[in-house]
């Protein structure tokens, strides 16, 4: 069973009033943060948009964007969820084909957009290369990172488990198939046009099998060899990646983030046995590391996997009850001598989602943190709500409606 709804007897109007409020956040997203098919972040000036920003991430942020309307598809059976997640895949599929190689690229945009130069400029260090799609000039952002894969795939995966249109899902386990094949056509190499690397995902097993582990779960017949033999010689080294990023649980914090979307499919697709006991032990790793941060997003991945309880899931109830409090914009903090400190920018102790900084995706930023943000023009997408708070709906954390999902 993907997902088990084991409604608790609790908190029946938080969970009404999250779904106003998540409503509303993917109707905003829709409005405002998806000028081009996938999710840039608006910057704002007198109550409109004169701007974006955040185009470097988003292929990472669509793929979440993906799985939350896919998790809200599950849990409502909501026709505007499922063309949200339509979109979002036509979204990951223009940054496949736009590179002409099965490339993931970073974002894309039209070269004529009034905020393109804005882009471009803010983007220049990644490297701005141009396509052609139906005669329109389009700019794209290259030097993909193994993030932006990661969420990418995330998303790609949970909508191919819980959405039911045929075609839709034929159409992702397509796009998986080229993105995965690409990566191994080239030795894990993240391999630009020009031919050089932006990145590797050499030296991560746990990464290389969670994305083998989802390109066999949809198409066995492709990737199901090259994910038996890659599970046989690298299952028992998961661990070591996961446990080194675990040894500093403050800094480049958004690595917890990727640890647990990829261990999430790798965990639950896999079968019982001595496999699954080598998964399990770099997702116990994590979860020791993060379970005290505060975090419903990794809570929700670890009532996925490990079913319910009674503290952690109450704990997940009250801070989506407090995420809606937050600014939307990128507001500036800084508690320097207002809270005990242990560090430079870091707090002794998990801050409060209310004061924690301003930031695209709250859960991938250290809960420590004393200072940050922006200068409050830049709008959040919300996904950081949405996506803990329909899972949460989805595994039965907040009431829903009788039903059984299987």
């Amino acid at each position: 069973m993907f997902c088990l709804l084991a409604v608790v007897a609790a908190g029946g109007a938080g969970a009404v009033c999250g779904e106003v409020e998540a409503i509303a956040i993917s109707r905003n997203i829709q409005a405002r943060h998806l000028p081009h098919g996938t999710i840039l972040d608006p910057v704002m000036a007198s109550g409109g948009v004169v701007s974006y920003s955040r185009c470097g991430d988003s292929a990472i942020w669509t793929g979440h964007y993906l799985a939350a309307e896919a998790f809200r598809y599950r849990a409502t059976n909501s026709p505007e969820a499922l063309a949200n997640a339509a979109g979002a895949v036509r979204g990951l599929r223009l940054l496949a084909d736009i590179t002409g190689t099965d490339l993931l690229a970073r974002c894309a945009f039209p070269a004529d957009a009034p905020w393109a130069i804005d882009l471009a400029r803010e983007e220049a260090h990644h490297g701005i290369r141009t396509a052609k799609i139906d005669g329109r000039e389009w700019w794209w952002v290259g030097n993909t990172s193994r993030d932006q894969y990661s969420g990418a795939f995330f998303g790609l995966a949970v909508a191919w488990d819980l959405l039911d249109d045929a075609a839709l899902r034929e159409e992702i386990r397509t796009l998986t198939g080229r993105l995965l094949g690409f990566l191994l056509r080239h030795g894990w190499l993240v391999v630009m046009p020009e031919g050089g690397a932006s990145t590797a995902f050499l030296g991560r097993p746990d990464q290389q099998l969670a994305l083998l582990q989802i390109g066999r779960h949809m198409d066995p017949d492709r990737f199901g060899l090259a994910y038996r033999i890659l599970r046989a010689t690298a299952a028992c080294s998961t661990v070591l990646p996961v446990f080194i990023d675990t040894l500093d649980p403050h800094s480049s914090y958004f690595k917890f983030n990727l640890d647990a979307i990829n261990l999430y499919n790798l965990l639950r697709l896999e079968d019982g046995g001595f496999y699954r006991f080598w998964y399990r032990e770099a997702y116990d790793a994590l979860r020791r590391a993060v379970s005290t941060h505060g975090n419903p997003h990794f809570n929700m991945i670890d009532r996925a996997l490990k079913g319910p309880d009674a503290m952690r899931d109450a704990e997940t109830v009250a801070l989506l009850e407090e995420w809606p409090t937050r600014p939307r914009a990128d507001e500036p903090v800084d508690w320097r001598g207002a809270v005990a400190a242990c560090g430079e920018d870091r707090a002794c102790d998990p801050l409060p989602v209310a004061a924690r900084v301003r930031t695209d995706f709250l859960w991938q930023r250290s809960p420590f943190l004393l200072y940050g943000g922006g200068e409050g023009a830049i709008e959040g997408p919300g996904i950081d709500y949405i996506l803990p708070y329909w899972m949460a709906r989805c595994y039965g954390v907040l009431p829903h409606p009788p039903a059984t999902l299987e």
